[in-house]
């Protein structure tokens, strides 16, 4: 990477938190900024400190294999962004149009698909690791192989 990319990249996206905050802050219908600011400095904290932490070590755990770690951590996001609408989904106060969908069935989905996408890419790693079947020669791979040749010794005259 070049050198001078890092520091332009990270004072830009600092620009652009700044932006934002300051936006959040100055918007009129905010009653208490103060509370939004600490949730803005809180959530990453809380992210970084406690729930990628967690996940990963969860993932270490109970995973040894890549493919269903990583479906283990999208898994993770999935539940964490739409857990809430889940939970919620039978308390709509009168008014159905809060939350429409069928969000148990959704987020089901959700995981069913990408649990195939995870066993559909183990299964390709599975095949192209596979052990060569038995009468089938392996691919040559550099030199032509050397053929050895037997002496056969003459039969014992006695």
């Amino acid at each position: 990477m070049v050198r001078w990319l890092r520091p332009v990249l990270l004072a830009g996206g600092l620009a652009l938190i700044g932006y934002g905050l300051a936006g959040m802050l100055g918007d009129p219908y905010i009653t208490a900024p103060w509370e939004v600011l600490v949730w803005a400095v809180g959530a990453p904290v809380l992210h970084d400190g406690l729930w990628v932490p967690a996940v990963c070590l969860t993932g270490a755990y109970l995973a040894r294999g890549p493919v269903l770690r990583g479906w283990l951590v999208v898994a993770a996001a999935v539940t964490a962004v739409g857990l809430p609408a889940v939970l919620r989904a039978d308390i709509d106060h009168g008014n159905p149009s809060v939350l429409p969908l069928a969000y148990l069935r959704n987020w089901l989905l959700v995981l069913g698909a990408t649990a195939g996408l995870a066993l559909l890419i183990a299964l390709a790693r599975w095949w192209r690791r596979r052990p060569p079947r038995v009468g089938r020669r392996p691919p040559r791979v550099g030199r032509r192989p050397v053929r050895i040749r037997r002496r056969v010794r003459p039969a014992d005259p006695s």
